[in-house]
């Protein structure tokens, strides 16, 4: 007889053990446990990729960071003085040209679309070469001189580690898309000694949501990352900047300027930056392969004119902020990074937008502090402040991630005292930025590609589709003089607890709600229907299926009135006539009718 047997002839219980790897997919500690162990390996992945960057740039330029040397030769070769800044992009471009075109393409360029597209559109699921591929593409990118940040790099690397460990696990989707924001998280993390800024970019910019599930992971691996970079790269701040403080409360108008001002720059760095890359397109004709290469010419000339641009180039934008510089100089860097940063990527570099968004920033708000302070000395502070918050409100104006740029603006530098117009700054940035752009500089790529992540897949697929093909009967409408019983009982009989209202002469004054109306009888109050009329989101009959969706989404009841134009009345539209023009979609993927015969 077993013990199974035995024990169960005693009445006892036997306790059923779970799969190891079913408690991995679905209890809360499988997934804290897998958060973890992400974070860890994007930390050794922060480091490594920074050990890449140090010595491909030793390899390349003879100097730990050459954007701060100032046209020095290498020094292994120095004959040739500052002209193997052309040779060396060149040389570059011949190793990780083929790379990239070969084991992953979607190592290319700055990566943060990338893995934002895979967690919205293909459920979390991220190619595992891609973390070695573009490892080894955007460090030599950076060291051989390419004007690119390290941060899209690390966030993709990390995000490929988390997806693959995720689908190793055989994860469901909603979890492996926590695991890829976890690692973007870690390796933001560690990578700058940030381990606040990294849950804040991932549940910004990658998951674009703060579930409290997703969020305690997601810190997790943060935290974990931040332990293992800080382990190996010590705990030092990423910018060592001198304190800073405000001379006068008047000053919070200027920074409401500067916001504007550096904002705009932030759209027009998102505007040059595919101009030169469609640029670029539409002028190369040859392999792709061989592109890096044959730009790394004009990217090389370009680092002989302005070395500044070489890499990364935080001392630079260091120099900037403590005041090392000029008017004139600043706005030439600023400029001049916006055309370099650009043509990296359009040329098939691969590398980040975040740090050369942030140096931009840096250089448009020095520039405006010493302008101001030339005209107010007395009630200005110096104009490194502006350049603090300039980098803040540039990064808020390109990617429109305001919480982000707070968070890292404070993390990176450590100034509290300028945290109030920081965020006066950062808030006008955004707003700017609204104003004069509908995309970031992330989701621009992918609109580019016909992906639109603000809209439900559904919704995509109903754009191309308007209104008036689904356009129902309009119900009959409330007169605006209606008491407010007959407004009740002709609500209640519709059953969409929504009816239009008009006026005398049949004019649209809005919509009547049976919730606002029967608030109004409860109370005893009297009048008329037409003093409870709100104005819904409209909807014409040239709107798309998408927007109607959208409207439908945001009203009180089943239905919303469609118009022209101008304020006419033509029909209604409900839920279920706008999703009923998904089923011949449906229908034709499945080659069934919706009663499932052939």
């Amino acid at each position: 007889m077993s013990s199974g047997e035995s024990a169960g002839k005693r009445g006892l219980v036997v306790p059923v053990r779970q799969p190891v790897g079913r408690w991995v997919r679905e209890s809360r500690a499988g997934l804290v446990g897998l958060a973890v162990l992400i974070g860890a390996g994007a930390g050794l992945g922060a480091v490594v990729f920074r050990w890449l960057i140090t010595t491909f740039t030793h390899v390349f330029s003879g100097h730990a960071d050459y954007s701060d040397a100032g046209r020095a030769a290498h020094s292994w070769f120095p004959a040739l003085g500052p002209w193997f800044l052309l040779l060396a992009p060149v040389i570059a471009g011949l190793v990780y040209g083929p790379l990239v075109y070969r084991f992953a393409p979607e190592a290319r360029g700055h990566g943060v679309p990338e893995v934002m597209y895979a967690v919205a559109e293909r459920g979390g699921r991220i190619p595992v070469q891609v973390s070695v591929v573009k490892a080894l593409a955007s460090a030599l990118t950076i060291g051989s001189g390419g004007s690119v940040g390290r941060e899209g790099p690390i966030v993709q690397i990390g995000s490929a580690l988390g997806s693959a460990l995720g689908r190793a696990a055989r994860l469901p989707e909603s979890r492996l898309r926590v695991l890829v924001a976890c690692g973007a998280a870690g390796g933001i993390a560690a990578t700058f000694n940030a381990p606040l800024a990294g849950p804040f970019f991932a549940m910004e910019l990658i998951l674009r949501d703060f579930a409290a599930e997703s969020f305690g992971a997601v810190v997790l691996a943060s935290v974990t990352a931040s332990v293992v970079g800080r382990a190996v790269l010590g705990n030092a701040p990423f910018l060592d900047l001198p304190p800073f403080t405000l001379r006068n409360p008047v000053e919070y108008l200027l920074f409401v300027a500067l916001g504007l001002v550096v904002g705009a720059c932030g759209v027009l760095f998102t505007r040059v930056l595919y101009w030169i890359e469609d640029l670029c397109d539409r002028l190369w004709r040859g392999p792709e392969w061989l592109r890096p290469a044959v730009g790394g010419v004009f990217l090389g000339g370009l680092l002989l004119l302005l070395p500044q641009m070489y890499g990364v180039g935080y001392p630079v934008l260091q120099n900037a902020v403590e005041g090392k510089y000029v008017l004139g100089f600043l706005l030439v860097l600023m400029l001049g990074k916006i055309v370099a940063t650009s043509l990296t990527i359009g040329i098939g570099g691969s590398g980040g937008v975040f740090a050369p968004s942030l140096f931009i920033g840096a250089m448009a708000g020095t520039a405006f502090g010493i302008a101001v302070h030339t005209w107010f000395p007395s009630v200005t502070a110096s104009p490194g402040v502006y350049g603090l918050i300039g980098m803040g409100a540039a990064f808020a104006g390109s990617a429109r991630a305001p919480i982000t740029a707070v968070i890292v603006l404070f993390e990176l530098t450590g100034q509290y005292s300028v945290i109030l117009p920081m965020l006066t700054a950062i808030v006008i940035a955004t707003a700017v930025s609204r104003a004069l752009s509908r995309d970031t500089i992330y989701t621009l790529k992918l609109r580019r590609r016909g992906i639109d992540l603000d809209k439900h897949p559904s919704a995509q697929r109903l754009a191309g589709t308007k209104v008036a093909a689904v356009t129902e009967p309009l119900p009959e409408p409330l007169s605006a003089d209606l008491p407010l019983e007959l407004a009740a009982h002709a609500l209640a009989l519709s059953g969409h607890g929504i009816l239009p209202v008009i006026d005398e002469e049949g004019r649209y004054q809005g919509c009547a709600t049976a919730r606002a109306v029967a608030e109004a009888v409860a109370e005893d109050q009297s009048g008329q229907v037409g003093d409870l009329a709100e104005l819904p989101p409209l909807v014409t009959s040239d709107s798309t299926l998408a927007d109607a969706l959208d409207a439908l989404a945001q009203a009180p009841g089943t239905g919303l009135p469609v118009l022209t134009g101008g304020d006419e009345l033509t029909g209604w539209i409900t839920h279920q006539s706008v999703l009923s023009a998904l089923e011949p979609a449906a229908v034709s993927a499945t080659g069934r009718t919706s009663a499932g015969l052939p």
